[in-house]
């Protein structure tokens, strides 16, 4: 076991609300808090906690109680953090949902969180009324922020007027978010973050991630991700800085975007470091404002990381964390550029580590010569580690420890320096441009057809070194089944980022005596980068 090799801070027992928004000065008020990035809108501090306060006020005023759950469908605007901030301010809990999800993943994981309430912006409508109407949510509790008829709109809310409650409970306990995330395994689940735990992450992060007032960071990655909501979102926030909003990643519009509102900092995924790296159009945009690109929610390559900071002329680095911590549990401090980019860096304060043996359950030894140890098993345990996953106990078990300790799936080494490096996965869930896809959950799209008798899904990399997903099908006897019809039909099925991209046809599935899929017999099937379908 390891702590961190930075000290220890204070986490104070307030709520998230509190942390980011009672100590603002009058020289913070009148700051630019959120930027619109497409109109250039600038919303301040000021107006911001105004209209947290207002939406609080109107919430409970029309019947939400502490405790109540809000599903949140909404793209990266200025609305989400009035939307977000104000849902926690009146003691209400978010459930932030995937803006690519289809009807059918609304649905469920509203009534997953028993969610009676949905906020959503109008290009987004019909799937949420669908869903709204599925699990019974009312259409005053549909409430569509930039107005469809029948339905409250945001100003409706702001304009009641209605003084925020006086609400009272247990930081430690109460839930701020369930976000949703498929842990190492399975399906997604409810992951019960409390508002302790989002405050220690981003005091956590405050040592170590140097984002200043001035700065100006650009929101592309979605704050209905926990990377989007609390690095990003809250962070930013915490650290009086501007946030420039981007309701969907397309490169035009990025670079341009940075360019035009001189963004300082962006945080994003492997895969816009991609297109960083290769694509031409970026030599047509003037990024020299950029200081840091800080890369999370799926490896990157050390030559990729390179290659940006080369081509930028920038600092790039990454973190590492989970849905289940917050999610910041490692990151190299941007001025230590002794560290290898393509680790994970330092344990951020409070948080210890073990890297353990997955067949003994023995931690590793560490070499004293600063040469990095086996792999094993990356286990983490700090304040920003969940309670745990929403009425699943089972899952629960499988991942925390009684003790604190949350297993992360994720295989690591550690030298003695404290840098800690991923170089494979335990787990199954597969990172395709930084979202999470469960094999199980499309294994179970796929055995939906009539014409697939068995398959399995893994993660195999594209030429870019990015991780997507491949089926491995058996089809029925003298089917007609072809790669483009198993595409479609899961294509049909789910979200788009969890689309099938290639699809291998075999015999049988491996499996073991209990009847457990082989995926490690799959990986060595592969033996070669995929192709993008």
């Amino acid at each position: 076991m390891a702590r961190s090799t930075f000290p220890d801070i204070d986490i104070p027992d307030v709520s998230v609300y509190d942390l980011l928004f009672a100590g603002l000065d009058d020289t913070d008020l009148d700051r630019v808090a959120l930027v619109d990035g497409p109109s250039g809108d600038e919303t301040s501090y000021r107006q911001l906690v105004a209209q947290v306060d207002a939406l609080a006020g109107s919430l409970a005023a029309r019947g939400l109680v502490v405790g109540d759950r809000v599903g949140i469908l909404c793209p990266n605007v200025p609305a989400f953090a009035t939307v977000f901030h104000g849902v926690l301010r009146a003691g209400g809990t978010a459930t932030t949902i995937n803006s690519l999800y289809t009807v059918g993943e609304i649905a469920k994981q509203l009534q997953s969180a028993d969610a009676g309430w949905l906020f959503t912006v109008s290009p987004l409508y019909p799937q949420a009324l669908e869903a709204a109407t599925a699990v019974g949510i009312p259409p005053e509790r549909l409430v569509v922020i930039d107005g469809a008829q029948g339905h409250p709109s945001l100003r409706d809310l702001l304009f009641d007027r209605a003084a925020p409650p006086e609400v009272t409970f247990d930081p430690a306990t109460h839930l701020a978010v369930l976000p949703y995330s498929s842990g190492t395994t399975g399906h997604p689940k409810g992951v019960m973050l409390t508002h302790r735990n989002l405050v220690a992450n981003v005091l956590q992060c405050r040592e170590i991630i140097p984002l200043e007032r001035d700065d100006r960071a650009l929101a592309v990655l979605p704050f209905f991700h926990i990377y989007g909501m609390s690095v990003l979102l809250d962070y930013a926030l915490l650290k009086r800085a501007s946030l420039v909003t981007m309701p969907k990643f397309d490169l035009a519009d990025f670079l341009r975007t940075v360019s035009e509102h001189s963004c300082t900092w962006i945080f994003i995924a492997p895969p816009i470091a991609v297109a960083l790296a290769k694509h031409p159009l970026v030599d047509d945009f003037d990024l020299s404002s950029v200081d840091v690109i800080f890369s999370g929610a799926a490896p990157l390559d050390r030559s990729l990381a390179d290659a940006v900071a080369a081509r930028v002329g920038c600092t790039v680095c990454q973190g590492y964390g989970m849905t289940e911590t917050s999610p910041v549990t490692h990151v190299i401090p941007v001025g230590r550029t002794e560290i290898d980019r393509s680790s994970i860096g330092l344990a951020v304060p409070n948080t210890e580590c073990r890297v353990v043996d997955p067949e003994t359950g023995l931690d590793v030894d560490v070499p004293a010569d600063g040469s990095p140890s086996v792999p094993g098993e990356l286990l983490v345990r700090g304040p920003q580690v969940m309670s745990g996953y929403l009425n699943d106990e089972e899952s629960t078990a499988h991942t925390l420890e009684s003790d604190g300790w949350l297993h992360t799936g994720d295989i690591a080494t550690v030298d003695a320096s404290g840098v800690y490096a991923i170089v494979d996965r335990l787990k199954e869930l597969i990172k395709y441009k930084g979202y999470q896809v469960a094999p199980a959950v499309l294994e179970a799209v796929l055995l939906s057809h009539p014409d697939v008798v068995d398959a399995a899904v893994i993660g195999v990399e594209d030429d870019d070194g990015q991780e997507v997903p491949k089926a491995y099908v058996v089809r029925r006897e003298s089917s007609g089944l072809d790669e483009g019809i198993v595409i479609e039909w899961v294509a049909e099925r789910v979200a788009p980022h969890e689309k099938v991209r290639l699809v291998e046809f075999i015999e049988v599935i491996p499996k073991s005596t209990s009847g457990k899929i082989l995926r490690k017999d799959l990986r060595a099937r592969t033996g070669r980068h995929a192709a993008l379908a």
